[in-house]
């Protein structure tokens, strides 16, 4: 995806849009032009985003060796996305079909908080039968974002070519309401296939109505490692029966958008 990143100066934009503050909304195309004809009239900046690649981008900054599997399309996001991952050296497994590529329109609230309204496009069009067993090849940990969850056959499939390659697997669950939506599907895939999980407060309230001191002991059940963020409080994380607080640093929080993958990004670097 490329984010398409506005600050609001409030939230009214969000209603009239019909965007919940705070969450990830698919959206189709009628809405996407919609979306564009508002993000437009603010002073915009465009990135290459999604949570995935955002850990990825943020691990090959680190110096680790990655890469990354998605579908863009032939236009100015598709070009721009391919030559960010060129440039920060991220091995490129993306297929390019002539569809718009996914755009993210990102409104970012006065208090950093951040609303995403998703046009997918060709993002979507990644199918399970095109995944190739090369892609898996050569690579220790293998991490999907929680918004590619809906997709259960894509994810289940790719989760048992990446064992199949001795990949380790690490979700991280992304969004509350993506959460919400496909808990069951969670809880039959956690157990059986991923090693390490990282969710934030809201995302383990909709996962097992906990707060995350306790939600992240209840993870620990089903997975090697367990990550529960909580904002500007810190973390917890649990391997087994050890369990441990990490005090967040005090900054000057301008824009959230993602922080959580960073966050991912460096605990995965210690981890490696």
């Amino acid at each position: 995806l490329v984010d398409v990143l506005a600050v609001i100066d409030n939230d009214n934009l969000l209603e009239q849009l019909g965007l919940p503050k705070g969450s990830m909304q698919l959206i189709d195309e009628n809405q996407f032009h919609k979306i564009s004809t508002e993000i437009n009239k603010l002073d915009t900046n465009i990135v290459s985003g999604g949570s995935a690649s955002n850990t990825i981008i943020g691990l090959a900054r680190l110096g680790v060796h990655t890469g990354f599997i998605g579908r863009i399309g032939k236009d100015s996001f598709g070009k721009h996305f391919k030559d960010d991952l060129k440039k920060y050296g991220v091995e490129s497994h993306l297929t390019e079909v002539d569809e718009t590529s996914g755009v993210a329109s990102t409104f970012i609230s006065k208090d950093g908080e951040r609303t995403f309204g998703t046009y997918l496009g060709a993002a979507a069009l990644l199918k399970a039968n095109e995944l190739k067993k090369s892609d898996f090849e050569g690579y220790n940990y293998f991490y999907i974002e929680g918004y590619l969850v809906q997709s259960h056959e894509l994810i289940r499939r790719a989760i048992v070519m990446a064992k199949d390659a001795g990949a380790k697997v690490i979700l991280d669950m992304a969004s509350y309401n993506v959460v919400e939506e496909n808990r069951d599907f969670l809880l039959e895939i956690i157990p059986q296939y991923v090693d390490v999980v990282f969710a934030n407060e809201e995302e383990a309230k909709a996962m097992f109505d906990m707060n995350a001191e306790d939600a992240v002991s209840r993870f620990a059940q089903d997975v090697e490692i367990a990550i529960v963020k909580a904002g500007a409080k810190g973390s917890w994380i649990q391997k087994g029966e050890n369990k441990i607080f990490v005090p967040a640093l005090t900054v000057n929080c301008v824009d959230s958008t993602g922080a959580g993958d960073l966050y991912a990004s460096g605990f995965i670097y210690g981890l490696i």
